[in-house]
């Protein structure tokens, strides 16, 4: 990506000329003939074909208020070449002094910035869109927007190239958006549907798009994207063109590992790692990954973790994993906060792969996907409970294997139906295996149903000191069923589940089982309003209802019919200026921390806020929660609070730098019956980036975990003071995608055991 400013001197440049051609009804590309110049990604709209493309303005508002006119001209422009789709769009602005353009890492293009962003759906079903989201200061970020859980995933990455150039009364961007990187149907495929959004970051953040008919009692934001005229028969003639890529990657280490038991241990490693992607024809991609450096992704927001019964999941960031998300399932949580998503595929199950091998199609109605790889071990093995996760050590050399397929069905594709297979062998006679079938029903504009029933078996089973061993065949079964509706004055989430207690998934992530549970979160919209003299430009009244009670689990001792967690929580939440939002809720909660214990009514009140306060301050977010809280290790409740708080500044440096800070706090604890703390868990992450231009960039990232408990003799627990300290520093140079050199320093401290570790690293990654 490149960044330019020009003066008014070449302004006319900058600016097609449109004269006075008819208003479009929906976007429409114009098709370059053979040997027609294309034009330059430099963000400079000055090129011949520009001024030949159609011109399409027709946007609207959709924050803070939708349906309105919107707010400045935006206009965008589309041309088709022989091998990608050029985007060319205009944004006018009247205070071009005031446009937020940073440096920032990719996948941090968010509201705090000026930015244009495209969505595509090749395949026409508005089911999944990819998405690229370019700042005024050609920053990228890019992802897939799922429907069913309305919500986006920015880890997957195109190989985009795009640029912006700063202009006297506003900006303008260029995006190449290859056809390699597009998924679509083979034949029988429904027109391309696309939609442009324009964030403006002001006092009064506004989001404008491309699609009048869009307004925010839709299910999902991408529910009205407009069919892209223009492409004539171009996916018929692509739709056989073949394009492969490789990258090779050189990873040199070198590590130094102490501790109190083994003593001091150094090594170097040389790490000579591929991946491989060819699509053969527009419908399949087949991916092979030899060998992957994993180990320099950016590390994991510590969270609070030492009050917490049940395992933590985090998302995903190694790319073999990433070309078939949308096809896998979704993973992201509704909006009662909930996890009641497929999570059959859980790709922090597999640790160290030494090879994989995935197949990825997708067609008119219907699409699947399939890998298989061998993980060198060393993770994680779960096994849920209804009061607790217990963890043990996967053993080496296993396998996993899982394939996913999903149908549509109805004249508007309203139906969805898919089945999927999961194994993971370990070898010596452990493996588990998971089969069932998914499916959601769109009834409407306003309704949609979703739930899936699962079958698993599983040899593999964990000791009281977390050893693995083989066990006799235990099975299980996880079933749920969730409604969710949306209009202009309600919306409503209702999901029931029931996890059986030997349910597993190797593969997957499972946190809880032996469980049934129901919920229901809904609000009610009571629309703009002041209180307090704050123009509030949203408003809603809120409660979330949730009950969990156990199923009967012999082996683990567990009576059925015990409240695990019921949870009653009227709340609030409204939106203000500075795309200020604030939320809060009264719990009038009850919890039980073990089978046969008391069931603990606790009673807290939680409030939070975020908010983007201005150009230094781009960011601020915070949540504390306080009250009477349960202390499950102890099974008592007492005084306490817990909360978590994100700022983030940027600013302007000499010579076109830019400095990222980002800090992050988080603070629990609950006092004992005398008054005085029983735990305290701490956790603070910071995070600094020295953008030296576009491509380089220093990062630095330090964080600390401390958990502390005092000797409680009579609770039966012993005095504990758990600490870590991770510090990495990374220089990197970017050429889009594909090319990335990265030099850099890791150190780790673990107490107790005084365990440590020091890694200095260089990787290179080229891709062809």
């Amino acid at each position: 990506m490149t960044f330019r400013l020009f003066g008014p001197g070449l302004l006319a440049l900058a600016l097609p000329a449109w004269g006075n051609a008819p208003e479009l009804q929906y976007p429409t590309a114009l098709r370059l003939t053979a040997g027609e110049a294309t034009p330059v990604i430099d963000g400079r709209l000055d090129d011949a074909a520009w001024r030949r493309a159609p011109v399409y303005e027709r946007f609207a508002q959709f924050l803070p208020a939708d349906k309105q006119p919107a707010r400045w001209r935006t206009t965008v422009q589309v041309l088709v070449t022989d091998d990608a789709l050029v985007f060319g769009i205009r944004a006018w602005d009247p205070e071009p002094g005031r446009i937020r353009a940073p440096l920032a890492r990719r996948d941090q293009v968010k509201a705090d910035q000026d930015f244009i962003s495209i969505l595509i759906d090749p395949v026409g079903h508005r089911r999944t869109a990819q998405y690229v989201r370019v700042s005024a200061a050609g920053a990228v970020e890019d992802g897939l927007f799922s429907a069913e859980e309305d919500s986006e995933d920015s880890a997957p990455d195109f190989d985009v190239d795009a640029a912006t150039a700063l202009l006297p009364d506003g900006y303008s961007i260029e995006l190449r958006w290859p056809l390699a990187a597009l998924r679509f149907a083979h034949e029988d495929g429904l027109p391309w549907r696309v939609m442009v959004s324009r964030n403006i970051p002001r006092e009064e953040r506004t989001l404008d798009v491309s699609a009048p008919a869009l307004t925010k009692d839709a299910l999902s934001f991408i529910a009205e994207l407009q069919p892209l005229d223009g492409l004539g028969d171009l996916a018929l003639q692509v739709r056989e063109r073949s394009f492969i890529g490789f990258r090779p990657e050189l990873t040199l280490r070198g590590t130094r590992d102490s501790s109190e038991a083994d003593g001091v241990r150094r090594a170097r490693k040389a790490s000579l790692g591929a991946e491989f992607k060819w699509r053969p024809r527009a419908d399949w991609v087949l991916d092979v990954t030899l060998n992957p450096d994993f180990s320099q992704v950016e590390l994991d927001a510590p969270q609070l973790a030492g009050n917490t019964r049940f395992a933590l999941s985090v998302p995903e960031k190694r790319p073999f994993f990433l070309e078939s998300a949308d096809v896998v399932g979704p993973t992201q949580a509704d909006e009662s906060g909930e996890n009641r998503s497929l999570a059959a595929f859980y790709t922090r199950a597999v640790t160290d792969p030494d090879w994989g091998l995935r197949a990825t199609w997708r067609g008119a109605g219907a699409e699947a996907t399939a890998l298989h790889l061998r993980d060198a071990g060393g993770g994680p093995v779960l096994r849920a409970g209804a009061f607790a996760t217990r963890s043990g050590v996967q053993p080496g050399g296993s396998q996993a294997s899982f394939a996913r397929g999903r149908m549509q069905l109805g004249s508007q594709g309203q139906f969805g139906l898919a089945g999927l297979v999961s194994l993971r062998d370990f070898g010596h006679g452990l493996e588990t295996q998971v089969v069932g079938s998914d499916g959601v029903w769109r009834v409407g504009d306003s309704d949609q149903m979703r739930g899936h029933v699962l079958v698993s078996g599983t040899t593999l089973g964990l000791d009281e000191a977390g050893r693995t061993l083989r066990v006799t065949r235990e099975r299980g079964h996880r079933a749920w069923l969730g409604w969710r509706h949306r209009d202009g004055d309600w919306v409503a989430n209702v999901n029931v589940e029931e996890i059986s207690p030997r349910f597993a998934n190797d593969n997957g992530f499972v946190s809880q089982s032996g469980i049934r549970r129901a919920s229901a979160f809904g609000y009610l919209r009571l629309g703009p309003r002041e209180l307090a003299g704050v123009d509030m430009h949203e408003s809603e009244v809120q409660l979330k209802l949730q009950e969990t009670r156990t199923l009967a689990d012999p082996l683990l001792g567990v009576a059925a019919g015990q409240v695990v967690e019921r949870l009653v929580q009227p709340g609030f939440w409204f939106a203000a200026a500075r795309n200020t939002g604030a939320w809060g809720h009264v719990g009038l909660d009850s919890h039980r921390a073990k089978s046969g214990g008391r069931l603990h009514p606790t009673r807290t009140l939680l409030l939070g806020l975020e908010s983007n306060p201005g150009e230094l301050l781009t960011y601020i977010s915070a949540e504390v929660e306080w009250g009477r809280r349960l202390d499950f290790d102890a099974d008592r409740v007492g005084l306490g609070a817990q909360g978590q708080l994100q700022a983030q500044l940027r600013t302007p440096l000499p010579g076109g730098w830019w400095l990222e800070y980002e800090q992050r706090f988080g603070l629990g604890w609950v006092d004992g019956p005398d008054g005085r703390r029983a735990f305290t868990d701490r956790s603070a992450q910071s995070l600094v980036v020295l953008h030296l231009g576009p491509r380089d960039s220093l990062r630095l990232i330090r964080q600390q975990t401390h958990f502390s408990r005092r000797d409680d003799p009579a609770a039966g627990l012993a005095a504990q003071n758990d600490a870590g300290r991770v510090l990495s520093l990374m220089f990197q140079h970017r050429v889009g995608l594909s090319r990335v050199v990265s030099v850099g320093l890791n150190r780790a401290r673990e107490q107790p055991g005084t365990v440590r570790a020091d890694e200095v690293f260089a990787k290179a990654t080229l891709g062809f």
